[in-house]
């Protein structure tokens, strides 16, 4: 998260999302109807920092290519990823102004960006106008469909090893941003995802934890992905 890393952009053919249908069998009686699997293809586009390219882990067992895999009935093709470790808000702009993807749009969007801000002793108030412009940024990915972006709330790091026992310091801190976040999200009318729990409990279980000590390992990002899913589920099952 705080060393400096390669952009990731997604799509990569080596890295193609598993996908997967809902086959589950009807239950064993004579009103029941066989469940007809959904064949909806479905893009989507992460936006973030080292959270979203899944630091420490192999790139498959990052939250976006575990999601992708996981949503019954749908089919997630070629995720596009723009993160990189270290990366504020403000460089989240900058990058997205500098990519090839500013005419395209997506039917899936997810915003997690934040903790370097944090870090690095940014501005609150910077945070919140950088943050409102890049989530209006993702809502013009999602055609404009406030109901297909999803925004993650900032994990705690503070709990980690890498923190050295600054829990008090940084869990504090971490939960004004995602005040903030959580705030402009509700303002916005997007989903937002308060994953912060589950990050906090890597306080007691260090499996949670990448080699890195700080990072997310593939079993936390997993947990992650249980929180999201019933929220994408929902809204692409009222379409």
């Amino acid at each position: 998260m705080m060393k400096a890393l390669f952009l990731i952009l997604f799509p990569i053919s080596t890295l193609t999302a598993c996908t997967k249908q809902n086959d589950a069998m009807p239950p064993n009686n004579s009103t029941s109807r066989p469940v007809v699997p959904v064949t909806d293809t479905l893009s989507y586009l992460a936006l973030g920092d080292s959270y979203t390219i899944g630091q420490s882990v192999p790139a498959p067992e990052s939250f976006p290519y575990q999601l992708a895999g996981q949503l019954p009935g749908h089919k997630i093709t070629e995720p596009t990823i723009i993160a990189k470790t270290g990366w504020t808000t403000d460089q989240l702009i900058a990058a997205i102004d500098a990519s090839d993807i500013n005419d395209k749009t997506y039917d899936i969007v997810t915003l997690l960006i934040g903790v370097n801000d944090q870090y690095g002793g940014g501005s609150q108030v910077n945070y919140r106008t950088k943050f409102v412009q890049v989530l209006n940024t993702a809502i013009k990915f999602a055609k404009g469909n406030k109901n297909h972006v999803f925004v993650l709330s900032i994990p705690d790091y503070g709990v980690t090893p890498f923190a050295h026992g600054q829990e008090a310091h940084i869990g504090p801190e971490i939960d004004q941003f995602n005040d903030i976040n959580r705030d402009e999200s509700a303002k916005a009318g997007v989903n937002y995802i308060d994953i912060t729990p589950i990050s906090k409990l890597a306080a007691n279980n260090l499996s949670l934890l990448a080699n890195d000590g700080l990072h997310p390992s593939a079993t936390m990002y997993q947990l992650w992905v249980e929180k999201l899913k019933p929220v994408i589920l929902n809204v692409f099952e009222k379409k």
